[in-house]
């Protein structure tokens, strides 16, 4: 369960403090689907910046399942974000260099996990996003799609109870980005709480709740 309290992120930009997130109560319980709209600039990516612990609030209190995350050093953020957070993105951050199995595999490899249930395990997330067949194809050798099928493989690999997504369909033609929120909704069918970023509203009202922003409020 996510629980945000009061939460509130301030920027200082020249002689202006910018309220990117102002005031912000949400609870979001196990296994949810939730959209995030919003205009340019209401707020949307700095509150899943908050959720994903990659950015802390300015004030408020954060509770992750149960645990108060809130005053966390970066070695305890880490941590929890490897347990129980895996992340999407726009522009799919693949490393260039590393096959699509090798993509897969690297969070494992940081994480410690011993060389034979990395393989099995690449194996088993790779079948799963329908790419057994381009295990050994570098980034450059695949489409968008299948760009985010990687993606979402990695992401998944450390089997996360939440998964953020941020314009996951953005650098997709309409097809392919179908495609991946099918995908996506099928691991929410799994109980994986799925968060999702968006300024596709067709897309956004597929999700079981919706949430919108403006001006970092929820509105």
């Amino acid at each position: 369960m996510i629980e945000l309290k009061d939460i509130s992120r301030l920027f200082q930009v020249g002689e202006q403090t910018v309220h990117a997130l102002d005031n912000i109560n949400l609870t979001i319980n196990n296994g949810e689907y939730i959209s995030v709209m919003g205009p340019s600039g209401s707020g949307k990516s700095t509150l899943l910046n908050i959720i994903s612990l990659l950015d802390q609030p300015s004030s408020g209190s954060y509770r992750l399942n149960q645990q108060d995350v809130t005053g966390f050093n970066d070695d305890q953020l880490a941590k929890v974000r490897r347990e129980n957070i895996g992340f999407i993105f726009q522009f799919f951050h693949l490393i260039p260099r590393l096959s699509t199995a090798e993509n897969i595999e690297m969070p494992m490899i940081l994480a410690g996990i011993p060389a034979v249930e990395r393989k099995h395990r690449v194996s088993a997330a790779i079948a799963s996003v329908d790419l057994s067949d381009r295990a050994d194809h570098r980034p450059d050798q695949l489409s968008g799609g299948q760009r985010q099928r990687v993606a979402i493989a990695r992401a998944t690999i450390m089997r996360p109870s939440i998964l953020l997504a941020d314009e996951p369909t953005g650098n997709l033609d309409s097809r392919s980005g179908i495609e991946i929120i099918e995908l996506l909704e099928n691991l929410n069918r799994q109980a994986v709480t799925l968060i999702l970023i968006t300024h596709d509203q067709a897309l956004g009202d597929r999700a079981a709740r919706k949430i919108r922003i403006v001006d970092g409020r929820i509105c």
